[in-house]
């Protein structure tokens, strides 16, 4: 049976993961009975010497043009989780699938959008922020990132990354992970970590993975995944740095909010083609890849009597955690100019244990959330 006979009754485009599964499931039915009917001659006997074909190869031999077709009309369908769960499905069929399903879908930084767990190290759109929320569990000093769904923090949002506070000797450790259930630095899941000093003013930014060609990964001891030997060569037995944040110090508890200071490594990105790839950077000092970013400095409001700043309807809890991130001034970057008005990435209360944390180009959804991880906790020298 061929494939324009499989795709024959299915007159509509992949509406949902189920349709997808039972498209494969016919495919590879009728691939075998094709198989069984070539292999028997006059008497019914088998015959010796047929290849096996593998049950994938109706998919991944499918005409190019149908299947870029499909992945493109199932991409511009779905905006939004969990619709978009379909596009992974497609992504999941083979390897074929797989590369043309990644050349489809684009960076967030270009369509606002996460789909695969390499978008959540890509930076975020460049028009308006993605407004994510974290929720705190204080009993397991676990903290979870979603993806919100709607503006009113209604929904249960889409899970991005998880993250748990260890403490280690003098120093406070914050593991961040893909799974919720599996939060340590042995785990596939491991993407980075955030590591403090004992005050709990400066914070390191580790990644799992290089942050550019020939990256090193660091030496000091805070810094090592693994207390022993490696675990396997696949997996890197070291952590990169990617950034810092420090809170000044307030020896005199002077009136105001907290005041921070961090650096990161921010993904870059060029033009390649039709399509707008992250590309990797070609030295650690790259002017391009590196940034400085400040809290913006709220107002005294008489009336209320209090340090405000205009989140926008996004924060309806005064808290000393809340902080709004802008570009610095950097005499190390081309004019040393920085960006006063737009904000890159803001942190607020709105229950109990819940925050909002919305953030946008150059910051990928790792950063800021490892950024807002550092907030979280008692800092006497700040405060």
């Amino acid at each position: 049976m061929s494939l324009r006979r499989i795709f024959r009754p299915r007159k509509g485009l992949l509406s949902s993961s189920q349709d997808l599964r039972t498209l494969k499931t016919e495919g590879i039915e009728s691939n075998e009975q094709q198989q069984q009917q070539q292999s028997r001659d006059g008497d019914g006997v088998a015959k010796e010497g047929i290849q096996v074909v593998p049950d994938e190869d109706c998919w991944s031999k499918m005409l190019p043009e149908l299947l870029g077709e499909i992945i493109q009309r199932v991409e511009s369908s779905e905006d939004r989780w969990p619709l978009r769960k379909n596009v992974v499905a497609c992504a999941c069929v083979c390897k074929r699938w797989r590369d043309v399903t990644r050349g489809i879908v684009r960076s967030p930084l270009h369509c606002g959008k996460i789909t695969f767990p390499s978008s959540l190290k890509q930076p975020g759109p460049r028009d308006s922020p993605l407004q994510c929320f974290i929720k705190r569990n204080k009993k397991t000093s676990t903290f979870y990132l979603y993806l919100g769904l709607t503006p009113t923090l209604m929904d249960k949002g889409k899970f991005l990354l998880a993250a748990r506070r260890f403490r280690h000797g003098a120093h406070t450790e914050y593991i961040i992970s893909l799974d919720a259930d599996d939060l340590s630095q042995g785990s596939n899941a491991y993407v980075g970590k955030l590591s403090s000093d004992f005050l709990g003013t400066k914070f390191t930014i580790y990644d799992s993975q290089p942050p550019y060609t020939g990256a090193k990964p660091s030496n000091n001891r805070a810094s090592r995944r693994f207390a022993s030997k490696q675990i396997s060569p696949q997996v890197p037995a070291g952590n990169f740095e990617i950034g810092q944040v420090s809170y000044k110090f307030n020896l005199l508890k002077s009136r105001g909010p907290r005041r921070m200071l961090s650096t990161l490594q921010c993904p870059w990105v060029k033009e390649n083609s039709h399509e707008m790839k992250i590309s990797e950077m070609q030295s650690p000092a790259a002017t391009s890849g590196s940034m400085i970013l400040r809290n913006k400095a709220p107002r005294w409001h008489e009336h209320l009597q209090c340090w405000c700043l205009n989140f926008h309807g996004r924060v309806t809890v005064a808290s000393v955690k809340n902080f709004q991130l802008v570009a610095a001034v950097d005499p190390s970057q081309p004019e040393g100019k920085g960006d006063e008005d737009t904000v890159l990435l803001q942190f607020g209360k709105v229950g109990d244990d819940v925050f909002t944390m919305d953030y946008r180009q150059p910051l990928s959804a790792f950063q800021a959330f490892a950024i807002c991880l550092t907030s979280f906790g008692t800092k006497l020298a700040c405060e």
